[in-house]
């Protein structure tokens, strides 16, 4: 999501208007915290990094308190459910990547959302016409698009796992901003303008996001009690609050019966989630995947999320490449090239593994990478889009036939957020959570003040027996989150993450190409233009990546295209966090300096303790 600015001269805050949801009525001076933005922040004794000022604050507060990585991530992500509503929730499901300090392990937690057991393959066809339904905003905006939430249970593991605050103590700081409010800006309110052809189908949308019947206005301090309340009973029950009892029974009716107003103008298909769905909701434990690359070791996420295994697939392809003496434009177009193999084997095999026999083991073998980078001509492109490997006969010589062409469609969203958190311990989070569209399915569950993900729908929306992607009861549709933490001898390197659909595949594998080949500093490789190989004929690039290199690439035989698609017209891809490690505890937070508004950035203490 576009990031929300919150700062405020004190003589907006005198003249704004209060927006609030519920009944609770509000003064007009909230006082909402004033927090800068800055992109980059050096220092000692934990950082930060996420999209929002508000919620990098509120991770630094528990850092300051003695809480550890695992606690603050979990303060910053229930904030950005309060700052950044369109972006991420109680109401969606994402990927937690933590590295524990006293074992030198890497674990995960997969809190993707899942699909209804009475999910049927028809789901996506409308029985009026007997063809899907249009994707957008017909099929996003509806109740069969919301999949079993994930995110609450994903905070209490991760604290129960690594954490020493209980859930209560982790959503004081994410309470306290939903009630006090933030400040509406230009963004904020372009947003949900945005979204008020959706929004206005739902009665309980248009109470909390449209209040007076528009957007919010600029200046305005935007209040969410509702959402502050539902954060206290969690708080005060546990997440047996959310998937259990009255809760659970207003979401499942929400999705069944969405609160439609009188004449919608969509015709919002409804779901089949039951109270036993959200009851059997479990989030996963897993492995993080492992590659490594130029001496180190980075691990991401592995399948029901495509983020570690294709960018350690693309690495180890670009392993048998000396990147570093290369020209950029050989170097980017070694990328390219990597990128899209890589992809074409995403598309053709992988899936949810409970599901789908995914070959993670192949996918992520050097042998396999070595046979892969048969593929790559120096000097001229592939025609696009690649076929994938052959995982069933490799040997690292070149292949003389590839597999088939996988039927693959992109239906992910660029909206996500992403937040990134060290201690003074050495711990790190990387943590990619979502809703998937700009405003998710568009579905507030009454007075709970939260969004309903859209996450079915990316799942294939055209079902196929041989569809590793295929709609399925039970089952978690595939992702391109990539929260991934590198490592060098055991301690972290660098941890970094992004959103933005499946350029967040491109966007951590060039930031990495950046940081490690090409000699950029971390803030310089996230600022640095992107480019987004997905395998497709053309990639979708940022303006700034095709003035430097276009023509040059175009002599290749890649064609780039500016950036923006069907669900954005924004000429930018990906808003990436990151932290650094450095020297005797040095740690350096990057943030986005200009994309979807800029991010956040902070540290506990900028001067080394006894200094």
């Amino acid at each position: 999501m576009t990031h929300v600015r919150r700062q405020m001269a004190a003589v907006t805050a005198a003249l704004a208007l209060t927006v609030t949801s519920g009944a609770m009525a509000s003064p007009a001076f909230a006082d909402p915290r004033e927090t800068d933005k800055k992109p980059t922040a050096t220092g000692y004794g934990g950082a930060v990094s996420t999209v929002d000022p508000e919620a990098s604050a509120a991770a630094i507060e528990v850092l300051k308190k003695g809480g550890n990585a695992a606690d603050a991530a979990v303060a910053a992500a229930a904030t950005l459910g309060v700052t950044e509503p369109y972006s991420a929730g109680i109401g969606g499901g994402g990927y937690f990547v933590f590295y524990d300090a006293k074992t030198k392990q890497v674990g995960t937690i997969d809190g993707r959302e899942t699909a209804p057991a009475n999910i049927k393959p028809d789901a996506f066809i409308d029985p009026a016409t007997g063809k899907p339904y249009n994707f957008t905003p017909e099929l996003v905006t509806s109740g069969v698009s919301v999949g079993v939430p994930g995110t609450p249970a994903t905070w209490e593991r991760a604290l129960e796992r690594w954490g020493t605050l209980d859930l209560g103590e982790a959503l004081k700081p994410a309470i306290k901003v939903a009630n006090r409010g933030f400040v509406v800006d230009e963004t904020f309110r372009q947003q949900t303008k945005d979204n008020l052809a959706r929004f206005n189908n739902f009665t309980s949308t248009q109470d909390l996001f449209l209040p007076g019947g528009g957007a919010p206005v600029v200046g305005s301090v935007f209040k969410n009690h509702d959402l502050a309340a539902t954060y206290r009973l969690l708080a005060k029950e546990g997440t047996d609050a959310f998937y259990k009892g009255p809760l659970a029974e207003e979401i499942v009716k929400t999705v069944q019966a969405p609160p439609k107003v009188a004449k919608p103008t969509l015709p919002v298909p409804v779901g089949v989630m039951t109270t036993q769905d959200l009851a059997n909701y479990k989030v996963l434990d897993q492995d993080a995947t492992k590659v490594e690359y130029r001496g180190y070791d980075v691990y991401g996420m592995a399948p029901s999320s495509s983020g570690g295994t294709t960018v350690g697939e693309a690495l180890n392809i670009l392993e048998n490449y000396d990147l570093k003496d290369m020209q950029p434009v050989d170097a980017l177009h070694h990328y390219f090239e990597a990128s899209s193999l890589a992809f074409a084997d995403r598309g053709a095999y992988v899936g949810d593994p409970a599901f789908v026999k995914v070959p993670t083991k192949t996918l992520l073998d050097p042998v396999f990478a070595k046979e892969r980078s048969c593929e790559i001509d120096p000097t001229t492109a592939a025609a696009k889009p690649v076929a994938p490997g052959n995982i069933q006969t490799y040997d690292g010589a070149c292949p003389t036939a590839a597999a088939p062409l996988a039927n693959e469609s992109d239906t992910e969203n660029i909206s996500t957020t992403n937040l990134t958190v060290a201690d003074k311990w050495g711990n790190v989070v990387e943590y990619t959570l979502t809703i998937e569209q700009t405003g998710g399915s568009g579905i507030v569950v009454p007075g709970r003040g939260f969004l309903l993900n859209n996450e079915l729908t990316d799942f294939s929306t055209v079902y196929s027996e041989t569809d590793p992607n295929r709609i399925q009861p039970g089952k978690r549709p595939r992702s391109s989150m990539s929260p991934t933490i590198i490592l060098k001898d055991e301690k972290p390197f660098l941890a970094l993450g992004s959103p933005g659909g499946s350029t967040i595949i491109t966007t951590v594998l060039q930031t990495i190409l950046n940081r490690v080949d090409r000699g950029m500093t971390v803030s310089e490789a996230l600022a640095a233009p992107r480019a987004a190989p997905r395998n497709g004929t053309t990639v979708s690039s940022e303006p700034a990546f095709i003035e430097a290199y276009g023509p040059a690439l175009d002599a290749l035989g890649h064609d780039l295209v500016p950036a923006g698609d069907a669900f954005t017209s924004a000429a930018e891809i990906g808003a990436a966090t990151a932290i650094e490690f450095g020297k005797d505890g040095q740690m350096t937070a990057a943030a986005e300096p200009v994309r979807r508004g800029g991010g956040s950035a902070l540290v506990v203490k900028p001067v080394k303790p006894g200094r």
